[in-house]
């Protein structure tokens, strides 16, 4: 295992549990035209920019629907659910321990910054605690390109041969590894056989043991 210095993070279901938002909003719309969201249409919209992801899916379903009208059709949706997302399991106390440890972090996010307005909005305190969060709306492409992770690393001094990057989209992990970084995916189970390339697989960032990687250990329990 690399020493990391440094830690990037995604944002939905990584930090905050935000896909069961993105698949119910999705699905309705889906059932509006009399279509069914398939886990393969919806892991290519994983990690993707809104707009791409919103192309994707009229595309795929064959809605008569533009991108931009989906895109605000589901905004709509997710708007008011967005505000209600709890943290992924194991992500506040692991990013609180390096927080705590002087371990500069930075979340990469596919998010536009209305909608990433909307997910912290219960979170502010625990989201000052990163030194940079960048959006989609800050590079010219979005993932699986490695732009938005190297241009986090550039915010917080990040060589990205000592950063490690926590993701749960496929698309997420093929552009951190574009970026030269080291990544943990944290993926749903159906999409679980699409993250082998990552360095590291878990179920949950509750397992993740950051001693190996030469991070802050957790206190043992007394």
């Amino acid at each position: 295992m690399p020493r990391i210095t440094h830690v990037i993070w995604d944002l939905d279901g990584t930090l905050l549990d935000t896909e069961p938002s993105y698949l119910l909003a999705g699905t309705t719309i889906a059932e509006r035209y009399g279509r069914v969201l398939t886990p393969e249409v919806r892991g290519r919209m994983m990690g993707r920019p809104n707009a791409v992801a919103s192309r994707i899916f009229v595309e795929e379903l064959g809605i008569p629907l533009t991108p931009e009208e989906f895109g605000a059709a589901r905004d709509e949706l997710l708007m008011a659910m967005f505000r209600e997302c709890p943290p992924m399991p194991g992500a506040r106390a692991l990013s609180q321990l390096l927080y705590d440890h002087d371990i500069p972090q930075a979340i990469a996010t596919s998010s536009t910054r209305r909608s990433l307005a909307n997910k912290i909005v219960a979170h502010a305190d625990w989201i000052a605690t990163f030194g940079a969060v960048v959006t989609s709306e800050d590079v010219v492409h979005g993932k699986p390109a490695p732009d938005i992770f190297l241009h986090a690393a550039s915010l917080i001094g990040a060589p990205p041969e000592t950063t490690l990057v926590f993701e749960d989209a496929p698309l997420g992990v093929q552009a951190a590894l574009a970026a030269g970084m080291h990544v943990v995916a944290v993926p749903e189970h159906v999409y679980r056989e699409d993250v082998g390339s990552a360095h590291l697989v878990l179920e949950s960032l509750e397992s993740f043991d950051p001693a190996p990687w030469g991070l802050p250990a957790f206190p043992k329990a007394l």
